[in-house]
């Protein structure tokens, strides 16, 4: 070989620890939580700063985009609500289709108790509101206090450690993501204004190009954005919430990877070898196919459900989410009024059902079915475990502005149930830490009192 190894400079090889680092931290659950309390914290100080003009002007910065005679100009936080957060959705489609596949929703009998408790844990916060908030437009809030942030909820069960049990977690996964599913059919259905079917016409086109790519084997990520911006276009013309062609695309990625003659892992040795011929033999003029055939059988190793979903988990976690919460999180207090229509009545209702709804509705829900003998509670986890569930399931944030900000056009009510989002999220976060200390005290001291024999 004419090509002599050279040892990496010391350089290099801090730059490559750093780097390795970073990638492993950027993969704690509880970061990006953290980053996303702090977007949420630097939108406040910045809309009750001197500075709150500029708050609401960046965000009402007309962007066009377009081709030819397609523009459309809006505001920045236009794209970011509707554009940018399809991301966002198109990430939770895929957890749900990935749940649906090999998850706690494959299995009616294992998915029976979360999806029981996660039922409950969206009418009884429903119900509270309501009962703070029964009259006028004030009703339309009812679904904000019903969702689960499954970024920050987790992110609080991983700052507990190693002390609670791995299937707590697993359960909390599984009733978040079946909260997701929830939280889409409200929209949907009680969210989206009078539809217009031509935008459904729309729609189906961009969902049969993303059918036919398929049929034909096309596996590059990259070829669907196309298709997946006409199904996005077509619901926007229809009046439902855009942001849900992300669920749409994210319920079609296949849960298999494209199929070949060749399995992919021998397809990924097979062109590893001929590169490696290839290098020995000095012939790098030769390389271009065996390493198009190795990016193509990389590619192919991970099914694209979880090949996509892993590739933008990043991109949303430390971007899509942080700038959501940065541009809508920023509640100015001195403009809320809240003796103006009511608005009171709408933080103290979002701010109580998810503090007490929500753990009321899972617990009480999980209680009943298992009491009757329909459903029994995972191994490991005790009903301590289902109260640490049902507390941080209060973490509205993400979810609930996003519904908030459906709901409402009245700008008092709109502030009054974004504030009640915040206080209610941080109050059922406290909440969770302190139990979620006690209740692994108590789990590590029965795992040591009976400790688990040697087989």
């Amino acid at each position: 070989m004419s090509a002599s190894l050279r040892a990496p400079s010391r350089a290099q090889l801090l730059t490559d620890r750093a780097l390795a680092t970073l990638e492993r931290f950027l993969h704690i659950e509880a970061v990006s939580g953290i980053v996303l309390l702090l977007a949420a914290a630097a939108a406040l100080v910045w809309a009750n700063s001197p500075w709150v003009a500029s708050y609401d002007a960046v965000w009402h910065t007309p962007i066009t985009f377009g081709i030819g005679n397609l523009i459309s100009t809006q505001t920045l936080h236009f794209w970011i609500n509707d554009g940018l957060m399809t991301i966002f959705f198109l990430v939770v489609g895929m957890e749900i289709r990935r749940e649906m596949h090999e998850g706690a929703l494959s299995d009616l009998r294992q998915a029976a108790l979360p999806i029981g408790a996660a039922l409950g844990g969206v009418v009884i916060p429903a119900l509270i509101y309501l009962a703070f908030n029964a009259e006028g437009v004030r009703e339309h809030g009812w679904a904000v206090p019903t969702a689960t942030d499954i970024a920050f909820a987790v992110g609080v069960l991983a700052l507990l450690g190693r002390g609670i049990p791995g299937n707590v977690r697993i359960f909390l996964l599984a009733l978040a993501i079946i909260d997701d599913v929830i939280a889409v059919l409200i929209i949907a259905l009680f969210y989206s204004g009078g539809l217009e079917m031509a935008g459904f016409a729309v729609a189906a086109v961009g969902i049969l190009m993303v059918v036919t790519l398929q049929r034909v084997g096309i596996g590059s990520a990259w070829a669907y954005v196309v298709p997946g911006a006409v199904v996005w276009g077509g619901l926007l013309m229809t009046g439902a919430h855009p942001t849900l062609a992300g669920v749409v695309l994210g319920l079609l990625t296949p849960v298999f990877s494209t199929p070949s003659r060749q399995a992919p892992v021998d397809l990924l040795s097979r062109a590893t070898d001929e590169v490696r011929h290839r290098v020995e033999r000095d012939d790098p003029a030769l390389l271009a196919g065996p390493l198009r055939e190795l990016r193509h059988a990389q590619r192919e190793v991970l099914p694209p459900v979880v090949r996509v979903q892993t590739a933008l988990h990043p991109w949303v976690a430390y971007g899509v989410m942080p700038i959501f919460a940065l541009s809508n999180a920023g509640v100015s207090m001195g403009s809320i009024d809240l003796h103006e229509g009511g608005a009171s009545w709408v933080l103290a209702g979002v701010s109580m059902a998810l503090v007490l709804g929500k753990p009321l509705g899972i617990v009480g829900t999980s209680w009943l079915l298992v009491k009757l003998g329909w459903c029994r509670l995972p191994a490991g986890v005790s009903w301590g475990g289902i109260i640490l569930v049902g507390l941080l399931a209060g973490v509205g944030f993400t979810m609930s502005i996003f519904i908030a900000m459906l709901a409402f056009d009245d700008a008092a009510l709109l502030g009054a149930a974004k504030l009640g989002v915040l206080v209610g999220s941080v109050v059922a976060a406290t909440l969770g830490l302190i139990w979620g200390s006690v209740y692994s005290r108590s789990a590590r001291q029965t795992a040591s009192a009976h400790p688990v024999p040697l087989r």
